[in-house]
């Protein structure tokens, strides 16, 4: 945070630099902007009893971090405010989600990941945000976050007014739905703050009835454990034998929650066209994902989300969709191909799938339907489930 020198601070209508603050990000690109304050005890409670049940798994940043993300002061000293912002991300020209999740033969990459990381995009952003400030008012304290340090960004953003935070635990707007990014600008400015949003998630069960693996464990409760999201982008583990026929086609995070949420459909497409889908991954085949090499994937993937799964996260994700497909023969040989892979991950990946293909081709010659995958979203959206 740079030091904060600017003596005529008693001089300065704070109310109307917020005011202008505001139409300066939207200038820049973001779809609102709000401004919290810091108390966020009631949110830090609840972030400790959810590390106390172990639900952030292997995930063990979230601790080292201790209180941290919770009290901004703490993280950056002199913070006063937050200054929350919100960029759209939904790709306007992608292949539509649902269709990609009913073919067992395509993978489906979350909408947030298939085109530029936007980690670096929106700390840009929000640095021209700081130099308009500045220039307004002369040298103030301040420093960017974009999902990179420990911040409850949610929690701010809810209380900034930008949305609430819907029972899948992502943040919603009634304007917006919840296809946006958030970024933040700690401060040392006393600007006024704005009201916190108000929930309007009502009765409401969608984002909990459609998850694949049973995540959402209740309203307002995720088991990272559970969470494709995380299966398939933060463990760098084996994915538990159980979960993979519930993955589906899924090879980089998951989006059901959000698919079926009715307030997304007030969600605009972004107007970033460094959002837009790279390379094909907004529906590519399978065999043709499972046939990169290292060199393929570090190129096709530079400076976007998926890079974070690793070379061999990516195959082993590919791998137990692979193992969910429709067998045919091409499935086999591309398994087939990977079957010494280097990688114990991978390799092990590879023999479940190949088992997995090989019980359907017995289904097939028997005549008797092997069923549909619970991961194959097979549930049409906005249905209704048995939890």
């Amino acid at each position: 945070m740079r030091a904060r020198s600017h003596p005529a601070a008693p001089s300065i209508d704070f109310a109307a630099l917020a005011a202008r603050i505001k139409a300066w990000g939207i200038e820049l690109g973001f779809g609102k902007i709000g401004i919290a304050g810091v108390d966020l005890h009631e949110d830090e409670a609840r972030l400790l009893a959810w590390l106390r049940e172990g639900r952030h798994g292997s995930m063990h940043y979230m601790q080292r971090h201790g209180v941290k993300r919770s009290r901004p002061q703490e993280l950056q000293p002199g913070t006063l405010r937050v200054i929350s912002a919100r960029m759209d991300y939904y790709p306007r020209d992608a292949k539509e989600p649902w269709s990609v999740l009913h073919d067992g033969e395509r993978g489906y990459v979350a909408r947030y990941a298939l085109g530029r990381d936007y980690h670096r995009l929106i700390r840009m952003r929000l640095q021209k945000l700081a130099d308009r400030i500045g220039k307004e008012i002369g040298p103030f304290g301040y420093r960017a976050f974009a999902d990179s340090a420990p911040v409850l960004e949610k929690a701010l953003a809810r209380d900034a007014g930008l949305g609430w935070i819907g029972k899948h635990t992502l943040l919603l707007d009634r304007d917006a739905g919840s296809w946006f990014f958030l970024g933040e600008l700690y401060t040392d400015l006393p600007l006024p703050v704005d009201a916190p949003s108000t929930a309007h998630c009502g009765t409401c069960s969608r984002c909990i009835d459609i998850c694949p693996t049973r995540a959402i464990t209740g309203p307002y409760r995720l088991d990272a454990r559970r969470c494709i999201a995380y299966l398939t982008i933060e463990s760098k583990d084996a994915i538990p034998e159980a979960l993979r026929p519930l993955i589906g086609n899924r090879v980089f995070g998951c989006d059901d929650c959000q698919l079926v949420c009715p307030w997304n459909k007030f969600a605009q497409p972004t107007r970033e066209e460094a959002f837009a889908p790279r390379h094909g991954l907004d529906g590519a085949k399978l065999v043709e994902l499972f046939a990169w090499s290292e060199e393929e994937f570090l190129r096709k993937t530079e400076g976007m989300p998926i890079r974070r799964a690793g070379y061999q996260g990516w195959l082993r994700n590919v791998a137990v969709a692979l193992g969910n497909a429709p067998h045919s023969p091409e499935i086999v040989a591309a398994l087939e191909a990977r079957a010494t892979d280097p990688s114990p991950l991978v390799r092990e990946h590879v023999e479940w799938a190949l088992r997995e293909q090989t019980k359907k081709m017995r289904h097939r010659q028997s005549g008797i339907a092997p069923g549909s995958s619970p991961g194959q979203a097979a549930v049409a959206p906005g249905s209704h489930l048995d939890v």
